[in-house]
């Protein structure tokens, strides 16, 4: 187990080198936290709590939010609000579907009147749309621009596509059809790199993780010199 301290320095070192290759925001996740379960302990809300409010004053002027796994998108509004962050990532906010963890079901209602009831209305949620890890079949017959049209009729702040697993580059083609089914902001959530960010020029916002690693793998160290190259060439093609 690594002690929490050492945890946070890192995040802070990783927020520090974002934020000088000029990154327009941040999101803490739990990702290695394996395997993840549906339902988290306290300790995990603890420290991510601990965690996101060090980043959040290493780099106060950046939107910063929070995805905690797996589906713990209540914990993520009250880790937010107690740690001043600006938005939440949210599994299984429209339509039950089966993930690795289990099956998920639907939480938009539930979490939004958690998220009024504690104060927290100004954290944005961000919802994943059938999202990557997961298996679809019992919404077969709703396609990704009906399920986003879903989630904004239940009030989510935007919507996040992407591909079926992470690192894996979401579709372009279902890109345009969501930006067109939505008023609301569509992000692109996984397999964005160097080489494919022009296809996602449409897009409110990119989640890039896993090209920012060393050898583009998400388990792997940050690689401060693929962020610059990355935010150099981002600078250029969207002007």
């Amino acid at each position: 187990m690594v002690p929490l301290a050492q945890v946070t320095e890192e995040a802070c070192r990783e927020a520090e080198i974002y934020k000088a290759a000029g990154i327009d925001g941040l999101i803490i996740e739990n990702m290695h936290d394996r395997p993840y379960t549906v339902g988290v302990g306290a300790e995990i809300t603890a420290t991510m709590t601990v965690i996101c409010a060090t980043v959040k004053k290493t780099c106060p002027l950046l939107p910063v939010g929070v995805q905690i796994l797996c589906a713990a998108n209540q914990e993520a509004v009250a880790v937010a609000l107690a740690s001043g962050l600006d938005f939440i990532r949210a599994e299984g906010f429209v339509f039950s579907h089966v993930a690795d963890e289990g099956i998920l079901n639907a939480c938009a209602g539930d979490l939004l009147r958690y998220r009024k009831r504690i104060g927290a209305e100004h954290v944005q949620v961000f919802a994943d749309i059938k999202k990557k890890h997961s298996a679809h079949a019992l919404t077969a017959d709703v396609d990704v621009a009906e399920t986003a049209k879903a989630a904004e009729f239940f009030l989510a702040d935007g919507v996040v596509l992407t591909g079926t697993a992470t690192g894996l580059e979401a579709d372009p083609k279902e890109l345009e059809e969501v930006r067109h089914a939505v008023k609301i902001p569509v992000l692109v959530g996984s397999g964005v790199t160097l080489e494919n960010v022009k296809d996602y020029l449409d897009a409110n916002a990119l989640i890039v993780g896993s090209y920012f690693k060393k050898g583009g793998y998400w388990a792997n160290d940050l690689d401060p010199d693929r962020v610059k190259r990355f935010m150099d060439h981002a600078g250029k093609v969207r002007g």
